[in-house]
């Protein structure tokens, strides 16, 4: 399967990704959610994970922190 194309844009008390693209190619990490935590969730050690989509909007990945699994979508911090 396909995966999302991203780079990691911060990391520090919090991670935050940008999708790339081209989503031609690529899912969106919105469409590619689950795949983008399971990679990212060694990195994580419990901090909350936020992504730029790709039309620029900041939203978080919420996932069980235990176990790395993907659980839904919060609103991310207003600009």
């Amino acid at each position: 399967m396909r995966s999302a194309n991203y780079a990691v844009v911060e990391d520090s008390n919090r991670v935050v990704l940008k999708d790339l693209g081209p989503w031609d190619r690529h899912p969106t990490i919105t469409n590619d959610a689950e795949g983008v935590v399971e990679r990212e969730f060694q990195r994580l050690k419990g901090r909350k994970l936020f992504y730029i989509d790709s039309e620029g909007q900041m939203d978080e990945l919420v996932y069980d922190v235990d176990f790395g699994k993907f659980i839904g979508f919060k609103p991310g911090p207003k600009p």
